[in-house]
């Protein structure tokens, strides 16, 4: 969740816009001359000039088309992103432009802790939704994680858990670069599992992580270009050995990462990706009650590292605490 600041701050500039001014009946350029620190106004107030903001600053495309302010345009040959530089200050008292939380529909929280702190069930999803990954014209780019691209392990099952992401080959030491633009929301490290890793909230709706790093080089609230260098390549966390964990999530979710990057030749496939029901196929299965029977040797730590879940989850599943006895042979429910 984030906070509005005790002061809000107007930097609203009108540089890469198209402003439709025969609409906005002189409020947003009044929005565009005000000075940073402009007065204080209560919460209330705040929210209805923005709001009549919005709905002044209308885009026009190609075709005369007028259209809303929204991160995934309907038309998948604009691409529209309008900064509002109203700064807002989230729980860790970092202060980011509001755009970033407020833009897209699932971005009405900040959490610079967990990964998937959304609540969409892809069980209810049956639209398709196109994904303008990046486009020239705005100045919005793209670029690979890695300078070179070569598959270590894929998207999928992997023994007892499924691998969220893709494994690319490299030195401990290489650049990881952002793939696209974004801004950090995750800086952490994760002793059994990501190692130190990195999570960038993008401006095409997209998520993307970054695991295993031997050193983080960017901080939560940063704004980033895609080829920024975000981290330095190594094996921290759960590794055999060097390599990038990537993946990439849509509302917490993740996705097959060569569904949009070509690793082979280091290339993102097209500009425009459509986000359809198939896309979580394997969240809906992953979904389904898994069960574990207990075995000598197993408790609750094991078992919880075993299928990529918390200890807490297992014991709230089964009615049981830290402290219950395991029988072997019994059944315990995982998911």
């Amino acid at each position: 969740m984030f906070l509005l600041c005790s002061s809000i701050i107007f930097d609203i500039t009108a540089q890469h816009r198209k402003v439709d001014k025969q609409n906005n009946n002189g409020f947003v350029e009044q929005l565009l001359k005000a000075p940073l620190g402009a007065d204080l106004f209560d919460a209330d107030q705040y929210r209805n000039d923005l709001e009549k903001a919005t709905d002044a600053l209308i885009f026009k495309d190609d075709l005369n088309l007028k259209k809303r302010l929204s991160l995934v345009s309907e038309n998948t040959d604009t691409f529209i992103w309008a900064p509002t530089h109203v700064m807002v200050e989230v729980a860790e008292k970092v202060l980011i432009d509001s755009i970033w939380i407020t833009a897209y529909e699932y971005y009405g929280l900040w959490d610079s802790h967990k990964i998937n702190s959304y609540d969409f069930d892809p069980r209810d999803f049956k639209d398709t939704i196109p994904v303008n990954l990046y486009n020239s014209y705005y100045g919005s780019g793209w670029s690979a994680p890695l300078d070179k691209t070569k598959i270590n392990s894929d998207f999928g099952m992997r023994r007892y858990r499924w691998h969220h992401g893709t494994d690319l080959k490299l030195n401990v030491g290489d650049p990881v670069r952002s793939v696209f633009d974004g801004i950090v929301r995750i800086t952490s490290y994760d002793r059994y599992g990501y190692g130190h890793y990195v999570v960038v909230r993008h401006r095409n709706g997209l998520e993307t992580l970054y695991g295993h790093l031997s050193k983080k080089e960017v901080k939560v609230g940063q704004e980033v270009s895609a080829g920024d260098i975000i981290g330095l390549g190594g094996s921290t966390g759960r590794s055999t050995g060097p390599h990038l964990h990537f993946e990439i999530r849509y509302q917490g979710l993740s996705i097959n990462p060569i569904e949009i990057f070509d690793f082979d030749i280091g290339r993102i496939k097209a500009p425009t990706y459509n986000i359809t029901a198939q896309s979580f196929d394997h969240e809906i299965k992953m979904r389904e009650a898994v069960f574990h029977r207990i075995r000598s040797g197993d408790n609750l730590s094991v078992i919880a590292r075993r299928y990529g879940v918390r200890v807490s989850q297992i014991t709230r599943l089964n009615g049981i605490s830290t402290s219950t006895i395991l029988k072997i042979g019994r059944r315990l429910q995982i998911q």
